[in-house]
C-alpha cells in the first residue's frame, strides 16, 4: 500500500511547462517488449513521488509482448495497437490483477476476466501493464471527498504540479499519461471522470457517446452514465484507442469506427460551427482569455463561432441528477457484487458500508461515506425513479444540447472543461470554481473530448468540445485539426 500522500518531486519537475507535457510521450520502440520494458522503467523510477499506479503484473505483459514479436511482421502491422502499452483504472476488470475501485473491500477482487473493452483492446495489439489508482469509488462515496486518493493507492498528485490535486476519478490514468509512462490510458466516467482528470494534468480525454463502448466488468455507479474511454497523449492515439474499445453490437458503432480511421482528415476549419457554451465563462479572466485565444486560432482556420450560448436549467435539476445517480449506484452495485465469480459475491452496498465503519482508520481516514448512506436510505420507487430519469434528461437533451445544436446549427459546443488544479486539501475536500462542460454531455450521453489548449499560471487548462451523440468521429476530426493549429502556434 502507498503512503498516503508521496513525496513532493523537485521543483524543476514540478515546473514542468504545458507543452511539453502534452507533446513529449515514450520513446519510439523497435519491439512490443522493449515498449514494455520502457514503460516498466519510467513506472518503477518516478512513480513512488506520483501514486498513479496501483499494481502492475511484468510478468504477463513482457509475456505478451514476446508472443507479440514472434509474429510475422505483417500481421503485426495489422494491429492497429500494435505494441502499446496500456495501464486500466482500476474499476475496469482485467484477468490478471484484481479490480479493486480503490477500496479495500475489494482487495481481493480477482476475478480472472476481462472487461469486453479490454479484450477488445489486446485484440487490438494493446498490452495491459496494470492498474492505475483512482478516487475510491469512483469518487461516489463522499460528498467531502479528496480526488485522488484511495484507501488501496494512497493518494494521486498532479503531474504538473505535486501539491495540486490530479482531479478524478480517473486520476491516475491521466497522470500516467502525463508524465509519459504510457501513451494510453483507459478511464471511466460518470460526470467528469474522465475530462476533469485529463484537463488538469494537460493531456487529451474522451468521454464517447453514451453506450458505444460496453459497460460489463466495469465497477459500476449508474448504467443511464457510466462509460469508459481513452486518455491519451494527442487526438490521433484517443481514436486510435476509442476505436479499439467500440463495442460492435452498438448501434452506430461500425461508422464511428470507419470515421475515427480518417481523423485527421480536415484540411482546416472551415465550415465548422462551433458554440462558446456561456455557462463555462465569467468566473476568472485568465479562463476567459486561455479560450479567447482557442477561439481566435479556430477562426483563423476557418471555423466560425457563435457566442454566448446558454441552457437554463430548471430549480431542482441538480437535485434530481443526484437522485438518479443515488438509485442506480444502489441497483447496479448490488448486481456487480452478486455476480462476482469470487467469494465476495456475498457483498453489498449495507456490507460495504459496515466494512467501511469497521476499518475506519484506513477508509475514513479523510471523509466519510455520506454518498452510501444516502444511496442506502433512498426512498424512491421504480416509477418515481422513471419519471425523475426522463425530466432530468429532457432537460439535458431536447431542451439542452439537442436545442443548442439545432437552433444554431453547430457542429461543435466548445467551453472551459474545468478550472485549474487546486490544492490537495484532506480537511475540506475537493474546491471546484466555476462551472464546467461534463453534466450535461454526461447526463444526455453526448461525446466529449478535452485538449490541453491553455494554461493558467502554468497550470493545464483543458477546453471541452462536444459533439452530437453518434458522431464521436466527427468530434474527433474537429479536435484533431484544433489540436494541430494549437501546436503550430510558436
Amino acid at each position: 500500500m502507498r503512503r498516503p500522500f508521496p513525496a513532493p518531486v523537485a521543483a524543476a519537475l514540478a515546473a514542468l511547462s504545458l507543452p511539453l507535457l502534452a507533446v513529449a510521450g515514450p520513446p519510439a520502440a523497435d519491439s512490443a517488449l522493449q515498449a514494455v520494458d520502457s514503460a516498466l522503467a519510467r513506472i518503477a523510477r518516478s512513480d513512488a513521488s506520483y501514486g498513479a499506479v496501483i499494481a502492475v503484473d511484468a510478468a504477463t505483459a513482457r509475456a505478451a509482448a514476446e508472443e507479440q514479436d514472434a509474429l510475422a511482421p505483417a500481421a503485426r502491422d495489422a494491429l492497429p495497437l500494435a505494441g502499446q502499452p496500456v495501464l486500466l483504472k482500476d474499476n475496469i476488470e482485467s484477468r490478471e490483477l484484481p479490480t479493486t475501485a480503490g477500496s479495500l473491500a475489494l482487495a481481493a477482487n480477482a476475478t480472472g476476466r476481462d472487461a469486453p473493452l479490454v479484450a477488445q483492446l489486446r485484440a487490438a495489439g494493446a498490452i495491459v501493464l496494470g492498474k492505475t489508482n483512482l478516487s475510491e469509488w469512483a469518487n461516489f462515496r463522499s460528498y467531502h471527498s479528496v480526488s485522488g486518493w484511495s484507501a488501496v493507492g494512497g493518494q494521486t498528485v498532479n503531474a504538473v504540479d505535486p501539491r495540486r490535486s490530479p482531479c478524478g476519478s480517473s486520476s491516475g490514468s491521466a497522470v500516467a499519461v502525463a508524465l509519459g509512462y504510457v501513451d494510453i490510458a483507459i478511464g471511466t466516467e460518470t460526470s467528469g471522470s474522465i475530462v476533469c482528470p485529463a484537463a488538469v494534468n494537460g493531456v487529451v480525454g474522451v468521454k464517447p457517446t453514451h453506450g458505444l463502448v460496453a459497460g460489463a466488468g466495469i465497477v459500476p455507479i449508474a448504467a443511464s452514465q457510466d462509460t469508459a474511454g481513452p486518455i491519451t497523449r494527442d487526438v490521433a492515439l484517443a481514436a486510435r484507442a476509442l476505436a479499439a474499445m467500440l463495442d460492435p453490437e452498438a448501434p452506430g458503432a461500425a461508422a464511428v469506427a470507419a470515421g475515427l480511421a480518417d481523423v485527421a482528415g480536415l484540411a482546416d476549419l472551415s465550415g465548422v460551427r462551433m458554440g462558446v457554451f456561456a455557462n463555462t465563462t465569467g468566473y476568472a479572466a485568465e479562463r476567459d482569455r486561455e479560450l479567447d485565444a482557442v477561439l481566435a486560432r479556430a477562426r483563423a482556420d476557418g471555423a466560425s463561432v457563435i457566442p454566448a450560448l446558454t441552457i437554463d436549467r430548471y430549480e431542482g435539476f441538480s437535485d434530481d441528477a443526484e437522485t438518479v445517480l443515488l438509485y442506480e449506484f444502489r441497483r447496479d452495485l448490488n448486481a456487480y457484487l452478486a455476480n462476482l465469480p469470487n467469494a465476495l459475491a456475498g457483498l453489498t452496498l449495507d456490507s460495504l458500508i459496515t466494512f467501511n465503519s469497521t476499518h475506519a482508520g484506513e477508509e475514513l481516514r479523510y471523509f466519510g461515506q455520506e454518498v452510501f448512506l444516502a444511496a442506502r436510505d433512498l426512498d424512491l420507487d421504480a416509477a418515481g425513479y422513471r419519471a425523475t430519469r426522463e425530466r432530468l434528461r429532457r432537460q439535458a437533451r431536447e431542451e439542452g444540447l439537442d436545442r443548442l445544436f439545432a437552433e444554431a446549427e453547430l457542429d461543435v459546443l466548445i467551453g472551459i472543461t474545468e478550472g485549474p488544479a487546486w490544492m490537495i486539501d484532506t480537511v475540506n475536500g475537493d474546491a471546484f470554481f466555476g462551472e464546467g462542460m461534463a453534466s450535461l454531455p454526461a447526463i444526455a450521453g453526448n461525446p466529449h473530448v478535452t485538449l490541453p489548449l491553455g494554461t493558467v499560471d502554468g497550470l493545464p487548462l483543458g477546453v471541452s468540445l462536444v459533439g452530437r451523440r453518434g458522431e464521436d468521429d466527427q468530434l474527433l476530426r474537429i479536435a484533431h485539426r484544433l489540436e494541430t493549429v494549437h501546436r503550430r502556434e510558436p
